[in-house]
């Protein structure tokens, strides 16, 4: 690598931070792939080089997340948003409903798209305080026949996240875009997991699905080819051409997660770098303010106020000129927002809680 580049403390919501040990490695083959005499881009999806990409991504995946045998992985394109469309389209019939738990923007929306295709509707909501917290578990009212309950696991504009999981009698359907290997999850509690790449496993451009295998033969027949999971599932994702380097990343981001220990350690060092931002939130005296309730925050997004509109434009413009790159809030919420997401190091979040502690310390 060049010595000379400057990284910056990248706190993007997404795309987000990458490890740079796998930008490093991606830079080494980039040209010559593994002796093929070619990027793995030009790679064809058919080929064994190839192959053997895909194949070890879909292994790391289950070795790290703990992914039971009765599982599918696959990797798909169109984003979370287009599994909004999927999921109802393929699992909700005409006499069914389904309960959405609304814990933010993209539970809203995921519901606002099953409305297209079935009867969906509010098994919980905390919308009424501006998303600050994660319903109770005794919240949650949904119907012992419904085709399934779908919940978000982190909300990246509002940062709070889920601590426990319901255990139901429903299918339970999770996004979990924006904290998926963050940490461990038991994934046999769903019988359906979704999640874009470009926060915690690769770059933009990979969906990576994991569905129990009998929850897809519950799916419905007539529609179309490309938007059955099943089409996906029997061709190993293969059907048409995948996200070939997206993959690769996606399979490098997983094997650096293996090197440093594991799930355990990534949750680890996520706790560690996010009570450095918390710790100076709760011990300013109010300068500071979180968005979420404490027993609701993220691990993924902390989102906070500064006291007084002026001074928070101060400090955004100030963080921005020491090299603090995405900590301005979503417009929804306001303020400020750093998503710490695994590869972000723990050195750019003792960067940011010591600028946060200077700052209150020059105009608290």
């Amino acid at each position: 690598m060049n010595l000379q580049v400057k990284r910056a403390y990248n706190f993007n919501a997404g795309p987000s931070a990458l490890p740079l040990e796998v930008l490093e490695k991606a830079q080494q083959e980039f040209i010559d792939f593994r002796g093929t005499g070619m990027s793995v881009m030009e790679l064809s999806h058919r080929s064994s080089d190839y192959e053997a990409v895909h194949n070890q991504a879909k292994d790391s995946l289950k070795e790290l997340l703990s992914i039971p045998e009765d599982y599918e992985i696959l990797f798909l394109q169109g984003g979370a948003s287009l599994q909004f469309s999927m999921i109802p389209m393929n699992f909700i019939k005409p006499e069914q409903k389904a309960g959405y738990i609304l814990t933010g923007s993209w539970s809203e929306k995921a519901f606002k798209e099953a409305k297209l295709f079935g009867n969906p509707y509010e098994a919980a909501s905390t919308k009424e305080g501006n998303y600050s917290r994660i319903p109770q578990l005794d919240e949650l009212n949904y119907n012992a026949d419904d085709a399934y309950l779908h919940l978000t696991s982190n909300n990246t504009i509002f940062g709070t996240e889920w601590k426990e999981f319901p255990s139901v009698d429903v299918p339970l359907i999770g996004d979990m875009s924006s904290d998926i290997l963050s940490k461990p999850v038991d994934v046999s509690k769903f019988s359906l997991i979704y999640a874009g790449a470009q926060k915690n496993l690769g770059p933009s451009g990979v969906t990576v699905v994991i569905v129990r295998k009998d929850f897809i033969e519950k799916a419905n027949k007539n529609i179309p080819t490309m938007l059955k999971y099943g089409t996906h599932a029997d061709n190993n994702s293969l059907y048409n051409t995948p996200p070939t380097f997206g993959i690769y990343m996606l399979g490098e981001v997983l094997n650096w997660a293996k090197s440093i220990g594991g799930i355990t350690e990534v949750a680890k060092r996520n706790e560690e770098k996010a009570k450095l931002l918390y710790d100076v939130i709760d011990e300013s005296n109010g300068f500071y303010t979180g968005h979420a309730e404490k027993d609701s925050r993220s691990f993924m997004n902390v989102t906070f106020r500064v006291k007084g509109e002026e001074l928070e434009k101060k400090f955004l413009a100030e963080a921005g000129q020491e090299g603090f790159v995405g900590v301005k809030g979503h417009r929804s919420v306001g303020g400020c927002r750093a998503s710490i997401y695994n590869a972000v190091p723990y050195e750019a979040c003792k960067a940011f809680s010591e600028f946060m502690k200077q700052f209150q310390k020059v105009n608290g």
